[in-house]
């Protein structure tokens, strides 16, 4: 499921019939807006925010430059991507960092946010920035709330600051303290959470930033519960002045409600999205992006980022030189599969891309168990094979079966690939060295 694929899908079609009438009237285009309007009510929009969001689009839509220019619908279409932009924040708000060291972070949110993985979410973004994090374990209530968050730090590379279950303002103050004397730049702290907010919690979360200066106070919302977590980053808001918020789960089935009405009723940008249960699962937030891809237009510029992450420029250069001498090894094949492995799988690569949503890619027609089925086939074959696959004959395809636990044909399936995807390669040689895989 692309992110928020039922409105992506509501809107192309929106767009679709309009692009069939060529030269559109006034009429059309408010009938259009009508239907986009139900749409975006049907994502849990805020009912504020989505009249609003058509009063301005269908303002900007019905001028007399639109309607009679060469291509009415493309303008419409690029206007409403103007202000889903505009609606979601327009730029991308980055994270302050404060003057003297270190910068405090305060996380927050009710319970079952999952803010406690998204404090070690953040420490590997951070360590990735060139940071030296600390996790402060603030919540002293939930049963195995510090265990849960040494295991998230251990595994995040982070070290946890704990002083078991003192006062969290105290435990707050002595973490400071200790991060200034062990050359920590950033100090997470996580709070403690409710079913609901509560007089004692908010209390306690006030007390903190009392006690200690805190440069971000970030909101952890669950994306998937809509207009709830857009009623909670306000009541958040009126309390703390957060300075940021953080959408979970925004690769589940999420309607999209919460991400394009929390901008406009708190004042208040979304800083990162949280779009799966990996650690390495979270991005920070371009409105323009995102806007892109509501509306089937893709993410490229994410997508390079994530192909920059998982293939090195050593690694990028090594495999063009392969491909301008045809060396394209099954091997090489691998570290494709590797590569599209890390940057989170070829579902969420194909929601990057321009004009998939048109192809109603839906979640079981990519099987990434059949990725890892081909990875054992590769591994279970002898370096000569794999260099060579032009060697493998009958009796070698029934050992690599017998050892990859696979069959025959899924070996020929395989084969067969390979050699359409050499093909390939031969044809671009002709690019003049520009073809670089991501992935």
């Amino acid at each position: 499921m692309a992110i928020f694929g039922s409105l992506s899908e509501r809107l192309n079609h929106i767009f679709s019939k309009l692009t069939k009438h060529g030269r559109l009237t006034e009429l059309e285009i408010k009938q259009a807006m009508r239907e986009v309007r139900i749409a975006l009510l049907e994502a849990d929009v805020n009912l504020k925010v989505a009249k609003q969001f058509i009063a301005t689009v269908s303002e900007k839509a019905v001028g007399q430059e639109i309607l009679s220019s060469l291509n009415p619908t493309q303008q419409v279409i690029k206007i409403v991507n103007e202000e889903l932009t505009a609606l979601m924040g327009s730029k991308n708000a980055k994270l302050e960092v404060s003057s003297s060291l270190p910068t405090v972070i305060m996380m927050c949110g009710l319970q079952g946010a999952g803010k406690t993985t998204l404090c070690g979410k953040l420490a590997v973004l951070l360590k990735k920035q060139g940071k030296k994090p600390l996790l402060v374990a603030g919540d002293i209530y939930r049963p195995a709330a510090i265990d849960q968050l040494k295991v998230v730090g251990g595994k995040a590379g982070a070290e946890v600051f704990e002083r078991g279950t003192q006062s969290p303002v105290k435990t707050a103050k002595e973490a400071i303290d200790y991060a200034k004397k062990n050359g920590f730049d950033t100090v997470i702290l996580d709070t403690a959470g409710r079913l609901h907010i509560d007089e004692a919690l908010m209390q306690e979360l006030e007390n903190i930033t009392k006690a200690v200066k805190v440069t971000e106070i970030l909101l952890t919302v669950d994306s998937m519960t809509g207009q709830d977590a857009v009623n909670v980053a306000n009541t958040f808001n009126s309390r703390l002045e957060i300075t940021g918020v953080i959408l979970t789960k925004l690769d589940g089935d999420t309607r999209g409600g919460a991400c394009l009405s929390i901008k406009a009723v708190t004042g208040k940008p979304i800083k990162f999205i949280g779009v799966g249960e990996k650690l390495t699962d979270l991005e920070p937030f371009y409105p323009d992006r995102m806007a892109s891809r509501i509306l089937g237009m893709g993410d490229v510029l994410s997508l390079i980022e994530k192909a920059q992450e998982a293939v090195t420029e050593e690694q990028a250069r090594k495999m063009q030189e392969r491909l301008k001498s045809n060396a394209f090894t099954l091997s090489d094949y691998l570290e494709q599969f590797e590569a599209m492995k890390r940057m989170g799988g070829a579902q969420k690569m194909l929601s990057m891309m321009p004009n998939m949503g048109k192809l109603k890619i839906g979640e079981g027609d990519i099987d990434e168990k059949k990725l890892e089925r081909t990875k054992a086939i590769i591994l279970s074959m002898t370096m000569q094979e794999r260099e060579n696959p032009a060697i493998v004959n009958s009796s070698r395809k029934k050992r690599i079966a017998a050892g990859s636990g696979t069959s025959v044909q899924e070996i020929n399936q395989l084969l067969k690939q390979y050699e359409q995807m050499k093909l390939l390669m031969k044809q671009m040689k002709g690019n003049k060295g520009r073809f670089r895989m991501p992935f």
